[in-house]
């Protein structure tokens, strides 16, 4: 199966607000292994369809306690604060301190269309916000603190310049 190309820092996909999926079905099945596919292969944790320009609301992760594949994934419950260095494959060499819930709950339907629900903390918990972040057009720079994205800005600036150069590329 062909992995998805990813979509990188300032691709204006990943500032949208991705649609909720009304079924899952054999389209949203391939979907998701395609994504698992990707996101393996790139030796991430997590991915979301903004990353790979589906803004539906699919989300893989495995943090190394096995692929959870999830379908319009919601946070229901947030409890502590735990900090920790985020990376994300669409914003490739940036690497940031982010503070987010120590443990969630997070309700949404797996690849079969079941309702599920996973309690999560730690690693997995800041995973799971992350790509449900992403859903909604979030990324990890808006949550650092001012003084972590002025860290970033050089690569930030250096994924625009390349973003910009694609885009004149192709027209």
């Amino acid at each position: 199966m062909p992995v998805y190309p990813i979509r990188k820092y300032p691709d204006p996909v990943l500032r949208k607000r991705s649609s909720r999926v009304e079924r899952v079905g054999a389209r949203e099945k391939k979907i998701l292994a395609r994504m698992a596919e990707t996101m393996y292969s790139l030796k991430g944790v997590g991915l979301a369809g903004p990353q790979v320009g589906i803004s539906e609301e699919f989300v893989v992760i495995d943090v190394g306690e096995g692929l959870l594949k999830l379908v319009n994934p919601v946070v229901v419950l947030k409890e502590g604060e735990s900090q920790m260095e985020e990376g994300c494959l669409s914003i490739p060499g940036v690497l940031l301190n982010i503070k987010r819930a120590n443990k969630v709950v997070v309700k949404g339907l797996n690849e079969k269309g079941e309702e599920l629900e996973i309690l999560a903390e730690g690693l997995l918990s800041h995973a799971l916000q992350h790509e449900i972040d992403h859903l909604q057009g979030i990324l990890i720079i808006d949550r650092a603190t001012p003084k972590e994205r002025k860290k970033a800005e050089p690569l930030l600036q250096k994924l625009k310049e390349e973003y910009n150069n694609f885009v004149t590329e192709r027209l």
